[in-house]
């Protein structure tokens, strides 16, 4: 048994599949002599298509933001074109009798070896793009997250390093019932994704990929954040029993799907949900939610194999409205940065610390043609929404001051007079912040004026306000938001925007925490945004929970002085107010 960080509830058995780095298990049989010509044919292929997609993505790049961000695909079309590149894989393939994914493999670990011998950053920095080339190429092979049917049978563990958040998307067409992770936090964006799926999952767990291999019997305990590899007939048995009874609660807590969202003593609360995909969307509508309080478009981005444009975005928007409940959904704008990178927006190149750079508002600034190009489609979205009966709002992601709030208005009036010029039907939604930034914590009461909403970001908000980067493993442990400073900055923030009248959601993972929940209550907030799987759980706590009671425990949770303190109180809350939940939320 190995102990790891619980980042996504439940239990699930399976088989271990191991994705080790970016291939899995590239296929090890030596080619015989008759198959080494069409093998070579295969690669051939894929290497012109891959030079194909480089062009024709240097050419989008070049007319929508510039040739300076084009730049980066000139530069891995001629490593693809490099003739070490190519002769050292047409050597392996036909004297060492390798298939082509597995002589891309050994590349990756030829280019990582003569990488390491230097010591100057900025060369080290090229082994990503030689991987970036290698990924391209191995993609017109197969579909590296697909294992073939005839390996592997039933329900899946993946186990890998860290998933990227493109990663956990293509998931979705795999029968995965578990994660497990060497990397990773509860707050990274690979973890939100696979609660989003309701995808019981483990990150933090080091050294599992030494100790695993695939075709093992797997149990993810996501409660606890216990990995059990290979277990006992006894123990396999009890933890069978425990996913039929972790799926049963599910299936009986989504039967509370059409009951609106109240507390105990009938008082309305929003439960919205946050979502990546049109797929998430249909699922809010099965988990009860009442609409769509995020839509995270960077995965629009981060899943196309080149740019969106804007009419290929308006098409995704529509179908997200059409998914929707109520085809209510409030959309963000681009949030890439930190975690999440694209090349052709400049990221080829890496900051020393990403999460307080060159990211979310800040780049969309830099690149306002484009960035326009996003608001339009928003915006025309809107229309849509209102002919559905249903309403789109536009948020924009880690505003940090007044000066930017009225940026975005200008930009705005902008993207709505090139849309009349062009006789374009659409909507100006309203526009609101996501609050993010200490900095606009602290002085909301200026900004609130400026906007139509607020959404509390307190995902990175904990990080922000804690200097505590959530994925650093030594220093995650300070990204809790039950910490007291954490509360108090929260109590502040929801006062002051019911003084202004201004409706605000906290749209964190937090929302769909119980013992936070509860807290949350307590401060007066009644819209929350959490990811689908979360939903019933939440809407059965809520019926449970008063509001005098949820004020008490509030009132009680600000005398503590530390976040143990806090946690402890509220571990002896929930178990009071929720008894019947323990299987399905950690109130650890």
């Amino acid at each position: 048994m190995r102990k790891g960080i619980a980042v996504a509830p439940g239990v699930a058995v399976g088989t271990a599949y191991c994705i080790h780095e970016i291939f899995v298990n590239p296929n090890t049989k030596r080619l015989e002599e008759n198959e080494i010509t069409a093998e070579l044919a295969a690669y051939e292929t894929a290497r012109d298509k891959t030079a194909a997609d480089l062009r024709a993505l240097q050419a989008k790049v070049a007319s929508q933001l510039g040739q300076e961000e084009a730049a980066i695909f000139a530069v891995h079309e001629s490593i693809l074109r490099d003739p070490n590149f190519t002769d050292k894989v047409r050597d392996w393939i036909v004297n060492d009798r390798l298939t082509t994914d597995a002589a891309l493999h050994r590349l990756i670990d030829h280019y990582a070896a003569l990488f390491s011998k230097t010591n100057d950053s900025y060369l080290k920095e090229r082994l990503n793009d030689v991987r970036d080339v290698i990924i391209r190429v191995s993609s017109h092979l197969s579909d590296v997250l697909r294992p073939e049917s005839n390996v592997l049978k039933g329900p899946l563990i993946v186990v890998a390093d860290e998933l990227l958040p493109s990663q956990v998307v293509a998931l979705g067409d795999i029968d995965v019932h578990g994660i497990v992770t060497q990397a990773g936090s509860k707050t990274s964006h690979a973890a939100i994704l696979a609660r989003s799926r309701g995808i019981p999952a483990v990150s933090g767990v080091r050294g599992i990929l030494r100790q695993v291999t695939t075709g093992d019997t797997i149990v993810v305990d996501g409660r606890d954040g216990h990995v059990h590899q290979n277990p006992d007939p006894e123990a396999l048995a009890a933890y069978r029993k425990l996913e039929r009874e972790f799926f049963d609660l599910k299936d009986q807590l989504a039967e509370n799907r059409e009951q609106p969202a109240v507390t105990a003593d009938h008082v309305p609360i929003d439960l919205l949900a946050n979502i990546n995909t049109v797929g998430d969307a249909v699922a809010a509508g099965a988990m009860g939610a009442s609409g769509v309080g995020l839509f995270r478009t960077e995965y629009i981005y981060l899943t196309h194999p080149n740019v969106p444009d804007e009419s290929e975005q308006l098409s995704i928007y529509r179908q997200a409205i059409d998914a929707a409940p109520g085809h209510a959904v409030t959309i963000r704008t681009l949030d890439i940065g930190g975690d999440k990178t694209v090349p052709f927006l400049g990221h080829q190149h890496q900051e020393a610390n990403p999460f307080l750079g060159w990211r979310s508002i800040r780049l969309s600034f830099e690149h306002p043609e484009f960035f326009t190009k996003q608001m339009r489609a928003i915006m025309r979205a809107a229309r849509h929404a209102r002919r559905r009966g249903g309403e789109v709002k536009m948020m924009f992601p880690m505003v940090t001051t007044v000066d930017e709030i009225h940026r975005l208005r200008r930009m705005v009036r902008r993207a709505s007079r090139q849309l009349d010029s062009e006789r374009r039907e659409y909507l100006l939604p309203p526009i609101g912040m996501m609050l993010e930034v200490p900095a606009a914590a602290v002085t909301i009461e200026s900004m609130l004026p400026l906007v139509d909403f607020v959404s509390i970001g307190s995902n990175d908000l904990v990080q922000y306000l804690m200097a505590a980067d959530r994925d650093n493993p030594k220093v995650s442990h300070l990204c809790d938001p039950l910490a007291p400073a954490v509360l108090r900055v929260l109590s502040s923030v929801i006062t002051s925007c019911g003084k202004y009248r201004k409706p605000v959601t906290l749209c964190g993972e937090m929302a769909g925490q119980p013992r936070s929940f509860v807290l949350l209550v307590g401060m007066g907030l009644r819209s929350f945004s959490m990811s689908p799987a979360w939903i019933p759980s939440i809407k059965e706590l809520a019926s449970q929970l008063s509001i005098s009671t949820a004020e008490a425990v509030l009132k009680r949770a600000l005398r503590c002085k530390t976040t143990a303190q806090v946690r402890k109180v509220m571990s002896e809350e929930i178990v009071k107010i929720s008894p019947n939940l323990g299987i399905i939320l950690d109130t650890a």
